[in-house]
């Protein structure tokens, strides 16, 4: 059952199929990730949280199981090291999924989005510091509320906040706990299918994200801003340096900014824009992003910059420069994006579904010569739905649709339906030989669902999985098929002690924001009509809080009354996970507290997605 298979030779087909297909070989894409080249460290090796070194097989010819255009962008982001982007300016690619910008100013250096986590920006700091001057870090700007561009600020700041401003756009901590705290635990479990975090750096696992090789596995923290940029055109002068923002709300993040150096003709365009088509609904989980927006946003960038810049800079991918390229650059992205809004609302109107409009859409014959618009991250496929989703919803007005069964229901339906489970498996085998992957893995989902114990039919899931990863352009869809089919092969057993998801930042929460994090966590079916209050001091933010539960509802308000109990939010933390004892935290076992702690769900990370 754990043996990977070889590609079919449906998939050899699909790849040479594609391969004919592809634009024209530009070597001055290649040209552009490699220019300004300064140095690096042996196989970018940090610790246990970071390396280059497993994919070293990018070195040799593209094998089977990958797929052609893919092959091309690992190869590209398998590049590592510091990076000049123009005098002054400098990025440290390939340390992370992210890049991480530093800007010389009077002092010191301006750090442009920190990476994922702590060691990798760490060693990023002290690469550029062995190149450019031991000078310490005088500022901190988060492009954007993903954690990629801020998890890892601890490894610039040091171990205590340093003195020094953090800049954000406004909206940047809001839109943080929103997408990582609240969501932290399911999203954090799906993002390791999207980033194939549990395959084998290898031809037959994980070669790429598209968006960058991989996401870092060091320490991460969520570090408040002390500075919100609130409007366009909004000019700071931090370290000496000359800064014009540009504020870019619900683009590719709900709270984004570009900004614009005018002593050195630089733009950085955030996550705006890439080497490629992104994504309008990332498959880990997040709200559907605004295509009109984004579109938007990058033409008034254009309006406002391109004629002034002389290098064009990302916080993923590599740089462009001269204003006649960055205006083309811009000129394709925006397009692209507004493309995929407009011709999704056409089809629409003409009675298409999402599925159907999925399956429709090409891009126009300009965009598709592009190898900047392919989709190494996100898809037409996908993002065409998300579009649907965003103005229509997940309801296709089709009545049938209206109240389906879940998957478990369903499934018994169907298998019944085609006769039991022999009659599923040798349905999906004839579609398997014929190489229709797709099919084969919708038979045999409704029979895992329907009978997980069928072992026959999550092998022949897996292989269709498999090849469908094979075959993928996208690093995210490769990773996502391959990774269902590991778990279909080998299911994870139940976990003794749930590991907890995406607990890291709630150490760093604000106690409002903490507060807000653990209302999502009450079991509404153990409250049921219980009701509960009690005031709650943190004494190390100072923060005194009312926490009531009324209607199955946790609440909690700013209060100036005697606190109940008396605690560090650390502490409060550790209690809600089990890692600490209300005896052990030297507090009282009754009592409001001792009432709220057991309606508390503790999430067990590794939930079963390719089985019930």
């Amino acid at each position: 059952m754990s043996e990977r298979k070889d590609a079919t030779d449906a998939t050899r087909a699909a790849h040479a199929a594609l391969a004919a297909s592809l634009p024209r070989e530009d070597v001055a894409e290649r040209a552009n990730a490699e220019r300004g080249f300064m140095g690096t460290i042996p196989d970018a090796a940090i610790g246990g949280a970071w390396s280059m070194a497993p994919y070293a097989f990018l070195a040799g010819e593209r094998p089977d199981t990958v797929n052609p255009s893919l092959w091309r962008q690992a190869q590209i982001n398998a590049l590592h090291g510091l990076f000049e982007v123009t005098p002054g300016i400098y990025q440290v690619r390939g340390f992370d999924i992210s890049n991480i910008t530093f800007v010389e100013g009077e002092r010191g250096y301006i750090v442009i989005d920190p990476l994922t986590s702590a060691e990798p920006a760490a060693a990023a700091l002290a690469l550029i510091r062995a190149h450019r001057g031991d000078k310490p870090a005088t500022a901190v700007i988060y492009t954007h509320s993903h954690v990629d561009h801020y998890g890892g600020v601890r490894g610039v700041l040091g171990d205590g906040d340093a003195a020094i401003p953090i800049i954000a756009p406004e909206g940047f901590l809001e839109a943080a706990v929103s997408e990582n705290v609240l969501l932290g635990n399911v999203m954090n479990r799906r993002a390791t299918y999207m980033y194939g975090a549990l395959l084998p750096r290898d031809a037959k696992g994980h070669v790429d994200s598209g968006l960058g090789k991989a996401v870092s596995f060091g320490q991460v923290a969520l570090v408040a801003p002390t500075v919100s940029v609130r409007e366009t055109g909004e000019t700071h002068v931090i370290d000496g340096v000359e800064i014009r923002f540009q504020v870019t709300p619900d683009t590719e993040a709900p709270a984004e900014m570009n900004f614009f150096f005018p002593g050195f003709g630089a733009l950085c365009m955030a996550e705006n824009c890439t080497c490629h088509l992104h994504n309008l609904y990332t498959p880990r989980g997040a709200q559907v992003r605004d295509a009109r927006s984004w579109s938007r946003y990058i033409d008034e960038a254009r309006t406002l910059f391109a004629s002034d810049t002389k290098a064009l800079f990302a916080s993923h991918h590599w740089p462009r420069w001269g204003a006649g390229e960055a205006a083309r650059f811009l000129t394709l992205q925006r397009d692209l994006y507004k493309y995929i809004h407009d011709q999704t609302l056409r089809l629409a109107h003409h009675g298409l579904t999402s599925l159907e409009i999925a399956e429709r859409l090409s891009l126009p014959p300009t965009l598709a010569a592009e190898w900047t618009t392919r989709g190494y991250y996100g898809t037409l496929n996908h993002n065409a739905k998300a579009v649907y989703q965003r103005y229509l919803g997940w309801f296709d007005g089709n009545p049938a649709n209206l109240h389906k069964h879940p998957p478990e229901e369903a499934g018994r339906r169907y298998v019944a339906l085609a006769g039991g489970a022999e009659a599923v498996l040798a349905s999906g085998a004839g579609a398997f030989a014929a190489g229709d992957y797709r099919w084969t893995a919708e038979l045999m989902s409704h029979l895992a669902f329907a009978d997980p114990g069928n072992m026959a039919g999550r092998e022949l899931l897996a292989d269709a999985l498999e090849q469908m990863g094979y075959q993928a352009e996208s690093g995210p869809w490769r990773d996502f098929y391959l990774t269902g089919a590991m778990e279909a092969r080998e299911p994870k057993p139940a976990s003794p002690t749930p590991r907890q998801g995406a607990i890291a930042q709630l150490f760093s929460l604000s106690g409002d924001n903490l507060l807000l994090a653990l209302s999502v966590r009450l079991n509404g079916e153990a409250a049921g009509r219980e009701t509960l209050s009690l005031v709650l001091a943190f004494t190390d933010s100072g923060e005194t809080f009312e926490v009531a539960i009324e209607n199955a509802v946790l609440h909690h308000w700013p209060s100036e009354d005697a606190p109940d109990v008396t605690l560090t939010r650390e502490t409060l933390v550790r209690l809600v996970l089990g890692q600490t004892t209300l005896a052990e935290a030297g507090l009282q076992s009754d009592g409001g507290l001792a009432r709220l702690l057991p309606l508390l769900d503790r999430f067990d990370f590794w939930f079963n997605i390719v089985t019930p």
